[in-house]
């Protein structure tokens, strides 16, 4: 990779005292509540994709619990898929951990995928005008995307009505200060980009947070499906 991997210090600590498959699988922003794996439908056999799957926990639940014919496990950074294979790797091949580019990968992989799912993931810090085309084209007809989102900022100022990224603070390798750019965009406007995108029957939920504390965060849960021809 020629870009700094921002992700490299991301989960290094939790990999270090817990490498389980994790016991559930949550949408919400504090992964404490909210609906499970049964918004994805029936996972038996089909092919799933997680869009900046980071340590593969949730691609890890998946493959595990819920019979899918395999699930690829998408991130961009090194660090974070070389945690992931040595959490995870024993579960292939029906888990595989893949370093891409999100929108690199859905480009080179049309009507692929049955199911396409991103947890404050690739959806997030990606470019939704490149990300969600990229997305349709690789699901099969009546094939699903869902992710899960912020509803608005962290520090509480609210989702952006315009296409904009937000810059959060991060750090390089060697941890010195660095941004990343993130995705926080109010309701309308993501179903607005699903329908340009070519997606049908778009839903947004909002989650509201479990508990109240100083990072405590609403979360959108969004699902839409590629039509059928």
């Amino acid at each position: 990779m020629t870009t700094t991997d921002l992700w490299h210090h991301y989960g290094r600590t939790r990999a270090g005292r817990d490498r389980s498959v994790p016991a559930a699988f949550h949408w919400t922003w504090s992964q404490d509540g909210g609906p499970g794996p049964e918004v994805l439908g029936d996972l038996r056999g089909r092919v799933v994709g997680d869009l900046g799957a980071g340590a593969a926990r949730h691609a890890a639940y998946l493959a595990t619990r819920h019979q899918p014919d395999r699930v690829v496990a998408v991130d961009a950074s090194p660090a974070q898929c070389a945690m992931a294979g040595d959490l995870y790797g024993r579960h292939t091949p029906r888990l595989r951990v893949l370093r891409s580019d999100a929108v690199e990968h859905l480009h080179a992989s049309p009507d692929t995928y049955d199911v396409l799912y991103s947890v404050f993931g690739a959806v997030d810090f990606t470019d939704p005008r490149k990300l969600l085309p990229a997305a349709n084209a690789a699901l099969r007809p009546r094939g699903r995307l869902v992710f899960s989102t912020l509803a608005h900022h962290l520090t509480g100022t609210p989702a952006r009505w315009d296409v904009v990224a937000s810059e959060i603070p991060a750090r390089t390798p060697d941890r010195e200060p660095a941004v990343l750019r993130r995705w926080v965009l109010q309701q309308p406007l993501w179903t607005e980009l699903l329908d340009r995108a070519g997606f049908v029957d778009a839903d947004v939920v909002v989650l509201p947070p479990v508990a109240e504390g100083p990072r405590a965060a609403s979360t959108l849960l969004v699902t839409a499906f590629r039509p059928l021809p």
